[in-house]
């Protein structure tokens, strides 16, 4: 899906700004919490966490990856038995055939290596703007916006847009925020609505003060 680009607002630009301005330091960490040690790695977990938690992959990661070290022996495994590794994430069957297929494009076209550009990045089995601004960013240092699960439930809270659209959002934050701000402001998003503006009992619904942002946020959809 083509991402939605969304004008500038003076107003909308100064609140995101000072949201920006308050969670970044408290969430100064600004990684995946996904565990690899390479960008393969990586971009192998990041496919694995659709509808599913950072801990239930990091659970299959170390397995596989002991099994499958490099793109070349990913792209030659046996569906069945990548299946069998990652079964316990969701939508495992889909997501095995992805790896092997997202495996050999990487070994056959890249060299084995995961490609640095958004286009290549984007054209790649199982890997869409979340996927591929989270790479990009972790393992290049480019500017990524990394619109997850928490990301849109928080931006959509803020009242940043009507629907908890990813695209929709990911343009309204790349208008009104400056590219070297991204990638912070992405993890601090996703912390916050990770471990303060959760899905089923926000820190707001809990007791006054809890949220920083609170009196930013026009607590949309609570």
């Amino acid at each position: 899906m083509a991402m939605k680009v969304r004008s500038s607002d003076g107003n909308l630009k100064n609140r995101i700004s000072r949201i920006r301005e308050i969670l970044v330091p408290l969430w100064p960490d600004a990684k995946p919490l996904l565990e690899y040690s390479s960008c393969f790695e990586l971009l192998c977990a990041v496919v694995l966490s659709a509808q599913c938690t950072d801990a239930q992959v990091n659970a299959v990661t170390p397995a596989l990856f002991r099994k499958y070290p490099t793109a070349a022996e990913l792209a030659s495994a046996e569906l069945e038995d990548v299946e069998l590794l990652i079964h316990s994430v969701g939508f495992f069957h889909t997501k095995a055939r992805h790896l092997i297929m997202t495996s050999r494009v990487l070994s056959d076209t890249y060299g084995g290596k995961v490609p640095q550009g958004m286009d290549e990045l984007l054209a790649l089995p199982g890997v869409g703007r979340k996927t591929a601004n989270l790479v990009s960013s972790a393992c290049f240092g480019s500017p990524g916006l990394i619109i997850d699960t928490h990301v849109m439930r928080v931006a959509f809270r803020l009242g940043l847009y009507a629907k908890k659209d990813p695209g929709a959002i990911e343009g309204i934050l790349r208008a009104n925020v400056d590219e070297r701000y991204h990638t912070s402001l992405s993890h601090a998003l996703n912390r916050h609505g990770k471990y303060v503006c959760t899905a089923r009992s926000p820190a707001c619904s809990r007791e006054k003060g809890l949220c920083p942002i609170e009196a930013l946020c026009p607590k949309q959809g609570l």
